[in-house]
């Protein structure tokens, strides 16, 4: 086998971070902002989309110039990369809504010491080229915001009874008040890594009977 038939495609760099190597699901990263601003829907897609917009970007820049960066200051360099777009990330939410900005808060500068970003730049975006760097940023950084997207989802439906503000459940309904917590987050992200184990084993028993 040829090493450019054991590369993989671009296809892969970008499934890869949608559900093999998920951040929140597989690899367990940025968990801060994941619990901390995953209480609603409409903010957790809010800096699930802010953080791939800065995933994206920086990995483009850092491989572009990953010939330029003398290694001794490369941490700086990218540090000093995903700082810029965390900084127009900011500028831009302000301007499209102020409430949502502040109810992020700090957590939206907080995206500048995300260890997925700094650990794509550092990890992949330095070692290969611009294409393939877009796609594994794009697929972390969708991957990201589903995860968020998901616990956002379930913790407002059950303890707000809505979902993005619209109201899905009865009044009667008992909300869980406890889900718009902090404590909410660690139960909810805790079952939705059951759940996505739970598939991921039954597809090997099954390609392991098929095989």
């Amino acid at each position: 086998m040829s090493d450019r038939d054991s590369q993989p495609s671009p296809t892969d760099d970008f499934i890869k971070g949608l559900w093999r190597e998920n951040p929140v699901f597989v690899q367990v990263l940025g968990m801060c902002p994941t619990l901390a601003v995953s209480n609603s829907a409409i903010n957790a897609l809010a800096m699930g989309m802010a953080t791939c917009f800065v995933l994206v970007m920086s990995s483009v820049l850092v491989s572009s110039l990953r010939r330029i960066i003398p290694p001794q200051v490369r941490i700086a360099s990218y540090i000093l990369i995903i700082a810029t777009f965390v900084t127009v990330v900011d500028y831009l939410l302000q301007a499209i809504s102020l409430p949502l900005h502040q109810a992020l808060g700090a957590f939206v500068s907080l995206i500048v010491v995300n260890c997925i970003i700094l650990g794509r730049a550092e990890a992949f975006a330095s070692r290969n080229t611009v294409t393939r760097s877009l796609l594994d940023g794009a697929g972390m950084g969708l991957g990201f915001a589903f995860g968020l997207l998901c616990l956002g989802g379930v913790r407002e439906l059950l303890g707000s009874g809505s979902l993005f503000g619209l109201m899905l459940l009865p009044h009667s309904f008992e909300r869980w008040t406890v889900m718009l917590l902090p404590s909410g987050g660690f139960f909810t992200l805790g079952v939705w890594l059951l759940v996505i184990n739970g598939f991921k084993r039954r597809g090997t028993r099954t390609r392991e009977v098929s095989a």
